[in-house]
């Protein structure tokens, strides 16, 4: 979680599997500080819409929709409300939804914002700067429950060790810095030889958890579904395992090829409703070297993509 570039992730994949026309409509529904926007009104004629829960994301969303009148405008609220968001608008349909998952590089760079344990801040790691913290989270959760959250978001083998470590240590002194936090994990968990801090798997748990970013994803996802027009593209930028294998099952379930659940029954069932998408990745594209080596933040990225076919949504797959 070292300091790292503003530049966006794939910019060139995810902009060329959107392909932007002129008089399309796309959503951006993770803004941060707006690449792949300013990327979409310049590639074409189009009408780009931000979302960002993040309040310091929104003020500079509306920066550019100054720039960019009439063609661009910000929307705060969560991406997995974005079908809500633009009815706001009177917006219908889209021609393609790009998300990059996660936390942005300039909450990360915001000691002050608490995401990050390179720097010390307060534990806080809100992205919508409202509801509990990470530091409410770590000071009054039940032990066990807090292993749970570090294993399941974080797939941290330690977490029971870890949990024990932070309800010893906030018996003492509540938990209330980041820099604090990180010390107690090191205590707990081994340094592995990939060189990778020991803290980093907790802090991406917390940071989950506290943004609910899972279920986030999940209704994004659907959100998406339900806004794309017949041949819309929906491009997703994804930096860890449990990101990508939920929009990978996601996009599986929804092109028909989810697995059977009975060895009896063919994967492509008749019953199953009609596939709402088609993949147009059939493994996740990653960054090239060089973009690796020059935005370290790049490293970890995975890009799907697929395009919306003409079949609705129905009640299974609303559920």
């Amino acid at each position: 979680m070292a300091t790292i570039s503003h530049t966006p992730v794939l910019l060139h994949e995810v902009i060329e599997a959107l392909a932007p026309k002129d008089n399309g409509i796309y959503i951006d529904g993770t803004f941060g500080r707006g690449g792949y926007s300013r990327a979409l009104l310049k590639a074409a004629q189009t009408k780009v819409y931000g979302v960002d829960r993040d309040p310091a994301a929104v003020k500079a969303g509306e920066k550019m929709a100054d720039e960019f009148k009439p063609r661009f405008k910000i929307l705060q609220g969560p991406f997995g409300a974005m079908d809500v968001l633009l009815a706001g608008e009177q917006v219908k349909q889209v021609d393609g939804v790009a998300l990059d998952l996660g936390v942005s590089s300039p909450q990360i760079d915001e000691a002050e914002r608490g995401f990050s344990f390179q720097s010390d801040g307060p534990l806080d790691m809100r992205m919508s700067q409202s509801g509990p913290t990470a530091a409410d989270i770590v000071n009054t959760m039940a032990e066990k429950e807090l292993a749970d959250i570090i294993f399941t978001c974080g797939e941290e083998r330690h977490s029971r060790r870890v949990a024990r470590q932070i309800v010893e240590a906030r018996s003492e002194n509540r938990i209330l810095r980041t820099k604090q936090l990180a010390e107690i994990v090191r205590r707990a968990v081994p340094r592995s030889a990939d060189g990778i801090d020991p803290a980093t798997r907790t802090f991406q748990a917390l940071r989950i958890h506290v943004n609910d970013e899972l279920g986030e994803l999940k209704r994004g996802l659907a959100a998406a579904e339900i806004l794309l027009k017949p041949a819309g593209r929906l491009a997703v930028v994804s930096f860890h395992s449990l990101e990508d294998r939920a929009v990978k099952d996601f996009l599986r379930r929804r092109s028909g090829n989810a697995p059977s659940l009975s060895r009896h029954m063919p994967a492509n069932d008749q019953r199953a409703p009609a596939p709402t998408f088609s993949l147009l990745t059939r493994k996740p594209q990653t960054p090239s070297a060089e973009e690796a080596q020059s935005n370290p933040r790049a490293r970890s990225a995975k890009l799907r993509v697929a395009e919306r076919t003409d079949a609705p949504v129905t009640k299974e797959y609303a559920a």
